[in-house]
């Protein structure tokens, strides 16, 4: 065998164990991959957990905002797809055909989703598509009605507030009795400047309401009075 043959069969030696070496850093590399692989897993199951805990409190603020969850899955469904008709949103959300006809018809009059007619060219009659309002005009409007609702507690708190001696006379078993008092006078006094009894006109009687102090008694209930003034 010559020298030649020789160096080959080493080249080919030196060829196949280095092949071998590159099989085993594969090999070692191999578990790495399958870390990897794990962690993007784990980051996935980390951001569907979060997402799904935002996407829920959503529907509680939603649902506060609304006054039911149901009525919230339906403003949901229709801000991913607007125009959607009645049965379109129940197959969208699970919900019952009548119950999602019933959320609709109330939240259309609330005015926190819109309606208008399907325009097909066949005919019969064409189902409304619902399509919501904004969450901003939807947001605006609780911010107003929750405005009005604290204006009402300040209010009711000022009241609660005020002083005995201050405070504005309301029906109840504080409202002092009311008396009236009856004064008759000659019509001709002031025009003729005569004492009472000198004209022959009808009497005029004037009748003042006035405000009494509960511990204060009377005789009666009301007080005549004739004019003895003399005439200037």
């Amino acid at each position: 065998m010559t020298s030649d043959d020789t160096d080959e069969h080493r080249v080919d030696e030196g060829s196949d164990g280095g092949s071998d070496t590159d099989r085993g850093g594969d090999r070692d590399v191999e578990p790495l991959e399958g870390d990897e692989f794990g962690e993007d897993e784990f980051e996935e199951g980390v951001r569907t957990a979060t997402a799904d805990e935002i996407d829920q409190r959503i529907v509680d603020l939603l649902s506060w905002i609304l006054d039911t969850e149901t009525r919230a899955k339906i403003y949901i469904h229709l801000l991913a797809n607007p125009g959607s008709t009645s049965e379109e949103v129940a197959k969208g959300t699970g919900l019952y055909p009548s119950t999602v006809r019933e959320a609709l018809a109330e939240l259309h009059d609330e005015e926190r989703v819109t309606r208008e007619k399907r325009e097909s060219e066949g005919a019969g009659n064409n189902p409304y598509e619902y399509t919501a309002i904004q969450p901003s005009e939807l947001v605006g409007g609780v911010v107003d009605q929750v405005q009005q609702e604290l204006n009402t507690i300040f209010t009711l708190d000022r009241v609660l507030d005020r002083e005995a001696d201050v405070r504005e006379p309301a029906f109840g078993d504080d409202v002092e009795p009311v008396t009236i008092t009856v004064d008759e006078t000659d019509p001709l006094e002031d025009e003729a400047g005569t004492g009472p009894g000198d004209g022959d006109g009808d009497d005029e009687t004037n009748v003042d309401v006035v405000a009494r102090d509960p511990d204060e008694t009377d005789d009666g209930d009301a007080s005549v009075d004739e004019g003895d003034e003399d005439a200037p």
